[in-house]
């Protein structure tokens, strides 16, 4: 009887509460940083647990590329910059398997470039066709942007904070980005003209290639509707503490 006593007098005392030190409680991990590379650029993030089964995590991720192309006779110059802030929310439904919600805070993916046509050759804007005047060549600026926030789901495996105990982790996720259509501008200057050396009136001064500059941008609108959701893919290592 006394046995019995002793066995359950520890048992009663942690349920009713009336010695809350003596009742066993889960730590969660306080911290957590990991590193690595995605579709957004080489990443950093840091983690906080909430609940057993949730974390917070924030990222920011960056990456820089430079080249040159042409389109329809015009040479750009071109960088791309992608440049992002998140702030995710991490809900576990079985072992590391997760689904995340969240914001991206800053949307700083954009490209820039310089255009350029050489004096005298043919290039084409919104379907016409025009020559580039020597003595007062074509040039110009144009930019891609997307809008500076954005709503985001990813979903994955793996746990930035595991609650085994375990400090080194490898996660993997994939999702989207609902960043809507990228915008393009398109601003040009110099002198075009009908046939090579004749005809040739200033750009910001003639109507129609005014008129034909916003076609060619609408083309290049529709061209990057296609990135309205920016895919994710992130592999990434970490240490937890």
């Amino acid at each position: 009887m006394r046995n019995r006593f002793l066995l359950a007098t520890p048992v009663a005392l942690c349920v009713a509460s009336l010695l809350p030190q003596s009742c066993p409680a889960q730590t969660l991990p306080k911290f957590g940083f990991a590193v690595g590379v995605s579709t957004l650029g080489a990443g950093i993030q840091a983690a906080t647990a909430v609940t057993q089964h949730s974390n917070v995590r924030f990222g920011f991720n960056y990456f820089k590329y430079s080249a040159s192309f042409d389109k329809d006779g015009v040479a750009y110059n071109g960088t791309l910059k992608l440049q992002s802030g998140e702030l995710l929310y991490d809900q576990y439904i079985a072992g590391g398997f997760h689904v995340s919600s969240g914001v991206m805070l800053y949307d700083g993916n954009k490209g820039t470039a310089t255009a350029s046509v050489s004096g005298g050759q043919s290039f084409k804007l919104g379907g016409a066709t025009y020559f580039s005047d020597s003595a007062n060549p074509v040039n110009g600026t144009g930019t891609i942007a997307a809008r500076k926030t954005a709503p985001e789901i990813l979903m994955g495996f793996g746990n930035l904070l595991p609650r085994s105990g375990r400090h080194f982790t490898a996660n993997f996720e994939f999702g989207v980005v609902f960043q809507g259509s990228p915008k393009a501008t398109l601003n040009l200057n110099g002198s075009t003209c009908a046939t090579p050396g004749k005809s040739c009136q200033i750009i910001s001064s003639n109507p129609t290639i005014q008129s034909d500059i916003l076609s060619e941008q609408t083309k290049i609108n529709n061209d990057l509707s296609v990135f309205k959701y920016y895919p994710v893919v992130r592999l990434t290592f970490g240490y937890s503490f």
